[in-house]
C-alpha cells in the first residue's frame, strides 16, 4: 500500500484520507475502518472519519484515554486486537449495534506526536496476522502526516481568521490623533497571539493595548481573544492602566492557568494633553519628539502577565504634546537570530520621526521588515498628536 505519492499530490487532504480508509478496508477485507482523533488536552479520543461506522462521526463520538479498546491504544502507543468483541471489552456501543465481532487498532504517529487511534473491525469473527498487524500500521503512518497536514491548515486558517477579526474593524476618528497600524502573521513560528487595539471609553477617556500572548497556533489566538475582551471589560472600570492590568493578571492566574502574556496599556486624557501607562513585561512604546532623535521610553516593566497573581504594578504619567509620535509594537518587530536585540532597537529608533503614523508605519515596515518575512507575528501600532486646525 503506498501512500506518500497520494499525499504529495493531492491538495484535497479530506478526500486523501477516505481514499486511503477504502483502500485499509479493501486490502484488509474489514467492514468497518475509524479514526478517532485526540482531542487538544490529550484526554479523550473523538470520532473523526470513518467508513462502516459513519453514525460515530455524525454523533460526535469520544472515548476516554487509557479505558476500553481504543483507550488502551492511545495509551499504550501499541496495537490491540480483540477477537471478541463485547461490553466488557469497548466503550462505544455504536460497535456493539453495528454486529463487529472482531477489531484491531493501532496509534497514528507523526513526527513522534500521537495524533489518535485508527482501528478496523469485521462483522465475522477473525483474527488478525502479523502481516495484517503491519499493514495497518504502515497505513496509520499514512493516515497520521495526512491528518496533520490538515489539522495544520485548519489550524492556521482559523488562528488567522480569529486574529483578523478580533483587530478593530476600522481605527477610530478621534479629532487630534492619527493613528496607523500593521499586522503581519509569522513566516517561521506561525500565527500566534499578537494584537492592538484602540477604543473609546464612555469617560471621554482612549484606551490603546498592544500585547503578546506565549505561543503559537489556535490555542494561543483564542487565548488573546479572551484577554483582549476582559481587558476591555476592566477598562469600563477604571482609567488607571496599571489597575485594569492588575485585574487582568488576576483573570488570567484564575482562569488561564498556564498562559503568559506581555502587554502595553495606556489611557489617553480626553483633552490630549496626557496619557498614562502601565507595561506587563512589554517592550516599552518609542517616542518620537519633534526637532530630536526618537528614544525609547524610559520605563520598567513590571512581571508578564499569567506569571504571578497579585503582583504589584504601576502607572507612569506622560505629557503628549501637538506633533509627537509614540510608535507600540511586539517583539517580532526587533527580534533577528542575527542582530543582537539592542542594534535592532537602535536601527528601530533611527527609522522613526515625528510625523505622519501612517507615513512612519510604512517606514518601519520597510526598514525592520523589508522583503523578508519576519519568522515570529508582528504587531505595529503609531499614535500621533496631530497639529490642531
Amino acid at each position: 500500500m503506498t501512500t506518500s505519492d497520494d499525499l504529495a499530490h493531492d491538495l484535497d487532504v479530506e478526500e486523501v484520507v477516505l481514499g486511503l480508509l477504502g483502500r485499509i478496508r479493501d486490502e484488509l477485507r474489514v467492514d468497518t475502518v475509524t479514526v478517532l482523533l485526540l482531542d487538544p488536552y490529550g484526554l479523550e479520543l473523538v470520532a473523526t472519519a470513518s467508513i462502516g461506522l459513519e453514525e460515530e462521526v455524525a454523533q460526535g463520538v469520544r472515548l476516554p484515554v487509557g479505558k476500553g479498546f481504543a483507550g488502551r491504544v492511545a495509551s499504550t502507543r501499541a496495537p490491540v486486537q480483540l477477537s471478541s468483541v463485547d461490553r466488557s471489552s469497548v466503550l462505544n456501543p455504536l460497535l456493539i449495534k453495528r454486529g463487529v465481532r472482531s477489531i484491531l487498532g493501532v496509534p497514528m504517529i507523526a513526527a513522534g506526536q500521537l495524533l489518535g487511534v485508527l482501528h478496523v473491525g469485521s462483522l465475522t469473527p477473525r483474527g488478525f496476522t502479523a502481516d495484517e498487524v503491519r499493514l495497518l500500521q504502515v497505513a496509520a503512518e499514512g493516515v497520521a502526516i495526512a491528518t496533520r497536514t490538515r489539522l495544520s491548515q485548519l489550524d492556521r486558517a482559523t488562528t488567522v481568521a480569529l486574529q483578523r477579526s478580533l483587530l478593530p474593524a476600522r481605527h477610530l476618528a478621534m479629532t487630534g490623533l492619527e493613528v496607523a497600524a500593521r499586522y503581519v502573521p509569522g513566516a517561521r513560528e506561525g500565527v500566534g497571539g499578537d494584537w492592538y487595539d484602540l477604543f473609546a471609553l464612555p469617560s471621554g477617556h482612549v484606551g490603546v493595548v498592544i500585547g503578546d500572548v506565549a505561543g503559537h497556533g489556535l490555542r494561543a489566538a483564542v487565548v488573546m481573544g479572551r484577554i483582549r475582551s476582559a481587558l476591555r471589560a476592566y477598562a469600563l472600570e477604571s482609567n488607571d492602566p496599571a489597575d485594569v492590568l492588575y485585574r487582568l493578571d488576576r483573570k488570567i492566574g484564575v482562569f488561564e492557568p498556564g498562559a503568559m502574556a506581555t502587554a502595553v496599556y495606556a489611557v489617553i486624557e480626553p483633552d490630549l494633553s496626557a496619557l498614562r501607562l502601565s507595561l506587563a513585561g512589554h517592550p516599552p512604546p518609542i517616542l518620537a519628539v519633534p526637532g530630536t532623535p526618537a528614544r525609547v521610553l524610559d520605563l520598567a516593566p513590571d512581571l508578564p502577565l499569567g506569571v504571578r497573581m497579585h503582583a504589584p504594578r504601576r502607572s507612569t504619567e506622560l505629557p503628549l504634546c501637538t506633533g509627537e509620535l509614540m510608535l507600540f509594537y511586539t517583539d517580532g518587530l526587533i527580534e533577528r537570530r542575527s542582530q543582537p536585540l539592542g542594534e535592532s532597537v537602535n536601527r528601530l529608533c533611527d527609522v522613526i520621526a515625528a510625523g505622519s503614523a501612517e507615513a512612519v508605519c510604512a517606514q518601519v515596515m520597510a526598514a525592520m521588515i523589508g522583503s523578508d518575512p519576519a519568522p515570529d507575528d508582528v504587531a505595529v501600532l503609531a499614535i500621533s498628536r496631530a497639529e490642531a486646525d
